[in-house]
């Protein structure tokens, strides 16, 4: 339970015969279909993408093939979109009919797919086969970029009364390829719910080019916090004594990671591993004040930084695209007069 909304679902885990669904519906999942479009056309010596691995080839690339390619490389990039897009239709129909996602009235998508023009594509291709498919929920595309949108929610995590009177908060998003961390300027003045919050400063790491281990990952990261908290301070920033971290994974109600950490850096799901507590001693205080820290999934974080345009919906979720497939669903907590908590 959480000020603004209520958690239903989030990291959920749904299997068939063919393993983990949300596996299908990934940027690796994208990249897979990408091949399998490839491969008949390398046979022909006719492949657009020529000698490049798939995974090499950025999204900006795709999406000047997509806008500028011969109509040859734009056609390749059309299928694996329509390919993609019925995966992802599949996906979400099947977490419709859980219990946890029963009445969705809209979905969010975030995470680094969507941050392309071909990501955007595929996604309006799933709501338009959903929609004629007989499923009446709507496709959002996250208003924050992605990258900001998992430091932008963190505030979400926080009663209001613990940022009163401050100016931003620290903000960490860990995912299976980079660690970013950041200062949320949070704008109370100008909005008490949070709707004028945005990244201030933030520091990234791509920790997945790096043979890391666990504990020099979490003592890089403790580094990037402190000098971020130096950078405020210059700046005259008055950071709340509260640090809000995005992680993949179950997470436990102590702060440790139960399931679902598996692309970080060494072992993050043994009991004998907290990340807030070590955070905690790395940065016992922030300020005048001692530090907190408030730890939950990754894609429930990215989630709450829609808030401020999803009120309208009792039931909402988000679904984020990048390594692996996050997920949540939430409802809207109201007052009894029908207005919205905050």
């Amino acid at each position: 339970m959480l000020p603004s909304v209520e958690i239903d679902s989030y990291n959920l885990e749904i299997r068939d015969e063919d393993g983990f669904i949300g596996d299908r519906a990934s940027r690796g999942a994208f990249n897979d279909i990408v091949d399998e479009w490839r491969e008949p056309l390398r046979k022909l010596g006719s492949d657009p993408l020529g000698d490049a691995l798939t995974e090499d080839v950025s999204k900006k690339e795709f999406d000047a093939l997509l806008a500028e390619g011969d109509p040859e490389a734009a056609g390749l990039v059309h299928s694996a979109i329509e390919a993609f897009a019925k995966e992802l239709e599949r996906v979400i129909r099947r977490f419709l009919k859980t219990s946890s996602w029963r009445d969705t009235q809209a979905i969010v998508i975030g995470g680094g797919f969507r941050q392309s023009r071909v990501g955007e594509l595929a996604i309006g291709r799933t709501e338009v086969l959903l929609k004629s498919g007989g499923t009446n929920v709507e496709l959002e595309l996250i208003h924050n970029h992605p990258d900001e949108a998992g430091l932008i929610g963190a505030a979400h995590l926080m009663p209001s009364w613990t940022l009163e009177g401050f100016d931003g908060i620290l903000a960490v998003d860990i995912g299976g390829t980079n660690i970013r961390a950041g200062v949320v300027d949070l704008n109370l003045k100008k909005s008490a719910k949070l709707e004028k919050a945005k990244v201030w400063k933030s520091e990234l790491w791509r920790h997945g080019d790096e043979k890391t281990k666990r504990d020099e990952a979490v003592d890089r990261l403790a580094d990037m916090l402190k000098d971020l908290i130096k950078s405020a301070a210059k700046s005259k920033l008055n950071l709340a004594p509260v640090i809000g971290i995005g992680c993949p994974g179950l997470i436990g109600a102590d702060g440790s990671i139960e399931t679902g950490a598996q692309n970080l850096p060494g072992n993050w799901e043994t009991k004998t591993f907290n990340l807030p507590a070590c955070l905690r001693e790395a940065i016992p205080q922030i300020g005048k004040h001692e530090t907190a820290v408030v730890m939950h999934n990754d894609a429930v974080v990215q989630g709450l930084s829609e808030l401020p345009v999803m009120r309208d919906y009792d039931h909402w979720g988000a679904l984020t695209i990048g390594t692996g497939l996050g997920n949540v669903r939430f409802t809207t907590r109201r007052k009894k007069n029908g207005k919205d908590k905050a």
